[in-house]
């Protein structure tokens, strides 16, 4: 039997009714009250999430970020303190061996977010192309995790924090220790609604869990609503949409790389062979990992990578690697276990009303 590892809120998830499954290496919630209900709660109050099981770094020392600079896809050059950034940790061939986010906490001193289940190949591949002289550490077992996302998400963290949080802008974060322990609060999320995540002693987590749970206008959210809520905007999923055999070109995601300066895995990203499409499919019959995208002629041309039904919409959506040759094509063909779905390409997000970028001042 599979060993799986815990988080700080996996016996209140017991506790609570959670349908639990493996993910990541971790004893994770998929439901608590049902994928559509948090999916739906989320989208119009807020939702908690247990994010624990992520990975966290910290990189400080005298020419952090030049060197960090030539490891990570993210342009260091621009992102001041108090601000954060996504982006991909390539391996030579410009495959995405992670996304990731990068905060600049201070100037040469960074905190990245990785993937739980890339964390120790993502430190040790990180580590060995930076010098000896920096000092590059796992933070990742004593730093709990707490995502905050929904329409109503800020009033919540304001609720919780007993202050006004509406300055923090988009991709901004702030450092306070107004709880008695030092916490990050970052404006950023999964979901495409407006949210925060909370980066916190683990030692902390549980009781501030308890204490967003107790909220009448929050409801605790389990994996499954978080992938059908990530979908629905577009944002790919490592190990689904995003691999080492595809660059970032490749996944759509090409406007995140900087371009002035050279970086592992540069060299790698105009071998463009297959392409990263948006597909919206009527009715209930759903497309899942690994379905063939398929030729009028029955020829495989790609490969689904995500779908689901879309509770935001209520009809089904999927993210497909096609041939680029085939990937200005308008519709294609999805063979299922059961029937050939018609699907048409379209642009995303697939949803469109998330509040993510609203203003809060």
């Amino acid at each position: 039997m599979e060993s799986l590892a815990t988080t700080p809120l996996t016996g209140w998830h017991r506790e609570n009714g959670a349908k639990m499954a493996p993910f990541a290496g971790f004893d994770m919630p998929v439901q608590y009250k049902g994928i559509i209900v948090e999916h739906k709660h989320t989208r119009t109050k807020a939702g908690i999430f247990d994010i624990c099981h992520m990975g966290e770094f910290k990189l400080f020392g005298q020419g952090a970020k030049d060197a960090l600079n030539k490891v990570v896809s993210h342009d260091l050059n621009t992102l001041a303190p108090g601000k954060c950034r996504y982006g991909f940790l390539l391996n030579q061939a410009g495959g995405i061996n992670d996304d990731l986010i990068v905060y600049c906490l201070a100037e040469d001193e960074y905190m990245l977010v990785v993937n739980g289940a890339c964390r120790k190949g993502d430190f040790n591949h990180i580590k060995a192309n930076l010098p000896d002289s920096l000092d590059f550490t796992d933070i990742s077992d004593e730093t709990g995790k707490i995502d905050v996302q929904g329409p109503e998400s800020l009033d919540v963290l304001n609720t919780l924090m007993g202050d006004k949080w509406n300055h923090l802008k988009y991709f901004n974060f702030q450092t306070t220790d107004a709880l008695g322990f030092p916490m990050i609060i970052s404006r950023t999320g999964y979901t495409g609604e407006l949210g925060y995540e909370l980066y916190l002693p683990s030692d902390q987590a549980l009781s501030i869990w308890e204490k967003l749970a107790e909220d009448e206008r929050v409801e605790p959210v389990g994996l499954g609503a978080r992938d059908t809520l990530r979908l629905e905007i577009g944002y790919p999923l490592y190990g689904q949409d995003l691999d080492t055999e595809h660059t970032p070109v490749e996944a759509g995601a090409g406007f995140f790389l900087k371009k002035e300066s050279d970086y592992i895995g540069k060299s790698g990203l105009g071998n463009v062979r297959e392409s990263l499409v948006a597909l919206s499919i009527d009715g209930r019959r759903t497309a899942r990992h690994h379905d063939a995208v398929v030729s009028p002629s029955g020829e495989k041309i790609g490969v689904v990578t995500s779908g689901s039904f879309a509770p935001s919409l209520g009809h089904c959506i999927a993210l497909a690697y096609v041939a680029a040759e085939h990937a200005e094509q308008e519709t294609f063909l999805i063979k299922t276990a059961r029937a050939e779905l018609e699907a048409k390409k379209v642009a995303l997000p697939f949803y469109k009303d998330g509040t993510a970028r609203m203003k809060t001042e």
